[in-house]
């Protein structure tokens, strides 16, 4: 069979240290990365632009929060506060004149600085406080953004992106607009992939299972619990900036609400605590799956096989959605990255029995 162990010899420490050492993982990569490359060839522009777009932007915007719950072990109930931070600043930035790529950049600084100062309170206190605190920021940001017209324009106001260019490519258009998604996506997968086999990706493990041993061994917790909130807010903020500009192309302070906060959450426990491909997973479990569940009973509905209420059946997508999330955390609270990885242990020894999940 081609998923076989059999062939992969590490003989150095580079062979052993390879993102994907077992030949079939890496032609499963290449022909993802290939089918995301000719999406806009074979999708409609509604499938393109309401559909895979958000889920790459979503996806990165989870995988910035994965660095901080999944390896940091860092609650944060308001990375939607960041991620506000990020679209603001790039839209002022760019206003000012500022090339787009340094806004970006920009958006991101000024994200991680003051996620950082929020962060700050991982220093003294953990778990259910740090929720607090970073639900503080939440709140506190999006009281900022409602109240002070310089940044929003007002509490009813919306902010129109203004037309930019990402490395010479006008961002004018869909296709353009998903590449830009997609190349911002690419570049955080990679870096978290990078980032678990590095000293500070090590670092952020021993300070998750236990910051004090992580002390007494040289770690440093106030670093590395910074450079936690700095490197995940930036990207945060960026992935802020993408989604207004590739995405929303206008803002308005609603887009960054707490109950984005609570998806993002959803979107990193669901998909799978630490799980780079789990980022994925679970941003298309909360995005995509409530609309196809509500498209289903709505055909359901209109061929007669579903005889509810009206108001049922607007409620009914969401409760099957709610049920599925009960579902997932009680028989796999590893999450649907774990069901991934139990499915590609069994094909690593099929059709023999040598490993169980």
């Amino acid at each position: 069979m081609f998923y076989r162990l059999a062939g992969v010899h590490h003989t150095s420490y580079k062979s052993a240290m390879r993102l994907w050492p077992v030949p079939a993982d890496r032609w499963q990569v290449l022909l993802i990365l290939a089918v995301a490359l000719a999406a806009p060839f074979f999708l409609s522009s509604l499938h393109l632009g309401s559909y895979v777009l958000p889920w790459l932007i979503w996806s990165a915007a989870s995988l910035s929060l994965t660095l901080l719950m999944g390896f940091a072990g860092q609650l944060h109930f308001g990375f939607a506060a960041v991620m506000a931070i990020g679209a603001y600043t790039s839209i002022h930035l760019t206003r000012a004149g500022l090339p787009f790529e340094l806004a970006l950049i920009g958006a991101g600084l000024v994200s991680a600085v003051i996620g950082c100062i929020f962060g700050a309170a991982a220093l003294r206190v953990k778990g259910l406080y740090l929720v607090m605190a970073t639900l503080a920021m939440q709140y506190l940001v999006d009281w900022v953004i409602i109240n002070v017209p310089v940044i929003s324009g007002g509490a009813q106001a919306t902010l129109q992106t203004p037309s930019v260019s990402l490395f010479f490519i006008p961002l004018d258009g869909p296709f353009s607009r998903y590449y830009a998604a997609l190349a911002w996506t690419v570049v955080v997968t990679l870096f978290l992939l990078n980032v678990q086999r590095s000293a500070f990706g090590r670092a952020l493990v021993a300070i998750r299972e236990k910051d004090f041993a992580a002390a007494v061994i040289g770690v440093d917790p106030f670093r590395t619990k910074l450079g936690a909130f700095f490197t995940s807010s930036f990207l945060g903020g960026v992935s802020g900036a993408i989604l207004a500009f590739c995405y929303y192309r206008a803002v308005t302070p609603e887009q960054f609400s707490f109950n984005i906060s609570i998806q993002l959450v959803a979107m990193v426990l669901v998909g799978g605590l630490g799980s780079v491909i789990g980022a994925f997973f679970g941003a298309g479990f909360v995005l995509l799956l409530p609309i196809i569940l509500t498209n289903i009973a709505a055909e359901l509905s209109a061929a007669g096989w579903l005889q509810v209420s009206a108001n049922l059946l607007a409620h009914l997508p969401l409760m099957v959605y709610g049920a599925l999330i009960v579902g997932f955390l009680v028989f796999e609270p590893l999450g649907l990255a774990k069901i991934y990885d139990n499915i590609r242990n069994t094909l690593l020894v099929w059709p023999f029995r040598h490993a169980k999940n």
